[in-house]
């Protein structure tokens, strides 16, 4: 028994002695949303124009080995007041890293983010997007993954092993910010006979020179949009996504010059189904200091093209937009952003709005705008002309 006590309480101690030498850190947020639309929705489930949500994010971190490893866990957990699909969750990261001298291995449940454009990010393919927290693509998925990164004098190269298929949320019968037909993403169809469990692979290659920062990457695997195919469902007509395998190249780039921001995402896509170029350019030129103030006005402006024009999946085969930042530069971080964008092809015309703003140390308060004005039904956006809203969002970091 003094044998088994005397082991026991030798590794209390090195437990002990190790987490001294540990950082451990929780913080996160809470979140309530409210969202008012302007009309009731067009499509059956939609007869309401008003709804809430809640979301909570806690983050924990921990770091030993002179911070050479560390673990972070991100869970996420969101309840939809009216769609049942909204209301969900999901890890966006649960991963470990091991930093060396001129490499990092990475492990784990991740979120990678690549691109440089303000409205669209084509080159951002890793992740997949998790449509029903956030319209604008700008919320994602955490991707299972393994990632070896090296630190050359030439830049830094990162491979990406991504073992398992995240597949893309959508609204429900009772959301709003959908098209006609209800996507059934429970009955998805895989081009790859590994459906979920096919393994994707990607190569990165970033650097900066000069005034350039550069990134090129090739990605082979299953694609993160699908395809929406129709079919019958039980009596009723739905879409099914359909994951075919891609080949994409891609290529984004950004040169600072004094007050301009030029900036360019391309990308070359091969599969079974099409082969395609798109890419997304602009600039933005900043004003600071105006009328001798703190605050700062960017102007911007970008074209979005994609070469099968208007048989593209992509919203953003023909698409000019323009914008405006305000930065206050004040102690409470006030941030404005004006944006208009303008369909060529079917001459739909959106606008939105964003602003920001700290209430306290551990308070935030965003607001955001959204309307829609189609002027062709063979726009796919034109689903969305009865889902103009104001939404606010009400922030609580601890």
């Amino acid at each position: 028994m003094d044998n088994k006590k005397q082991c026991w309480g030798g590794l209390l101690s090195l437990l002990v002695a190790s987490a001294s030498y540990a950082d451990f850190d929780i913080g996160g947020k809470a979140e309530f949303e409210m969202t008012a639309y302007t009309d009731e929705g067009q499509f059956v489930g939609q007869h309401y124009q008003y709804n809430t949500s809640i979301a909570l994010e806690p983050e924990l971190y921990w770091s030993w080995n002179e911070r050479s490893d560390s673990v972070i866990f991100k869970p996420f957990l969101r309840g939809d007041q009216q769609d049942s699909e909204r209301s969900h969750g999901d890890i966006r990261e649960l991963a470990w890293i091991h930093v060396g001298e001129q490499w990092e291995f990475r492990t784990g449940i991740r979120k990678v983010f690549w691109g440089v454009t303000e409205f669209v990010h084509l080159v951002d393919i890793i992740n997949q997007t998790d449509v029903v927290d956030s319209f604008d693509g700008e919320e994602k998925l955490g991707q299972p993954m393994f990632n070896v990164s090296r630190v050359t004098n030439w830049g830094i190269v990162d491979a990406f092993v991504l073992a398992g298929f995240r597949e893309r949320t959508f609204p429900g019968k009772d959301g709003r910010l959908r098209s006609g037909l209800v996507v059934d993403a429970d009955r998805a169809i895989y081009e790859s006979s590994d459906k979920k469990q096919h393994i994707d692979v990607a190569l990165r290659w970033s650097h900066s020179l000069d005034v350039f920062d550069v990134g090129v990457y090739w990605f082979d695997g299953t694609r993160r949009e699908p395809i929406l195919q129709p079919a019958i469902v039980n009596g009723d007509l739905r879409l099914l996504p359909y994951y075919p395998q891609v080949t994409q190249s891609g290529l984004d780039l950004q040169a600072t010059i004094e007050s301009w921001l030029w900036k360019l995402e391309a990308i070359y896509q091969t599969s079974n189904t099409d082969d395609y170029w798109a890419s997304q350019a602009g600039f933005e030129y900043t004003f600071y200091g105006i009328n001798n103030s703190a605050m700062d006005l960017g102007v911007l402006f970008e074209y979005g093209w994609d070469q099968r024009g208007k048989a593209a999946a992509s919203l953003s085969q023909n698409d000019i937009y323009t914008g405006a930042r305000l930065t206050l530069n004040d102690t409470a971080d006030s941030t404005l952003l004006l944006g208009i964008g303008y369909d060529r092809d079917f001459y739909t015309r959106t606008l939105f709005v964003e602003a920001s703003r700290r209430l306290s140390d551990h308070w935030t308060i965003a607001l955001e705008a959204f309307f829609i004005e189609p002027s062709n039904h063979q726009d796919a956006v034109a689903a969305l002309q009865k889902d103009d809203r104001l939404q606010i969002v009400l922030e609580r970091f601890f």
